[in-house]
């Protein structure tokens, strides 16, 4: 079987293609053009993954509507996106876990502060319910608002 793939990596566009098993990089001399937003607002994306179960039961979606009003809303007011998902995660003991999950996505300045509300509403859900962690995940975007 071969498969091939392209992403960005240390300024220059590199295609990986699998034969086999085998990858082969091949990276082009062409550097890649660093992207600017043109008329729209350069902003981070965070997206936030929480965990719906814990020890004794699972977060109710009372709660979740609750901890959205409370923490999230009082921290990012211009807006959000939340939907449903299926998380699934190795244990420490090797074994496969499966959660309801909830994603939260926010659209938000690259600041300092930003930053310290994603870390308090995440700090704030792991102590409200029970959790180990909450995936965090930033990357930079043009936002058009």
């Amino acid at each position: 079987m071969r498969t091939m793939a392209a992403w960005v990596g240390a300024g220059a566009l590199v295609f990986g293609i699998v034969i086999g098993g085998v990858t082969a990089h091949i990276a082009t001399a062409q550097p890649v053009a660093v992207q600017t937003c043109g008329s729209a607002t350069p902003q981070l994306k965070t997206t936030l993954y929480f965990g719906g179960a814990r020890p004794k039961g699972s977060v109710s979606e009372l709660e979740w509507q609750l901890f959205l009003r409370d923490e999230v809303t009082s921290r990012f007011s211009n807006g959000m996106t939340v939907w449903d998902a299926e998380g699934q995660w190795r244990g420490p003991a090797g074994n496969i876990g499966h959660e309801r999950t909830k994603v939260l996505l926010l659209v938000h300045p690259d600041t300092k502060e930003a930053r310290r509300a994603i870390r308090a509403v995440i700090d704030r859900y792991r102590k409200a319910f029970e959790q180990e962690s909450v995936l965090w995940e930033t990357s930079h975007v043009c936002a058009a608002m």
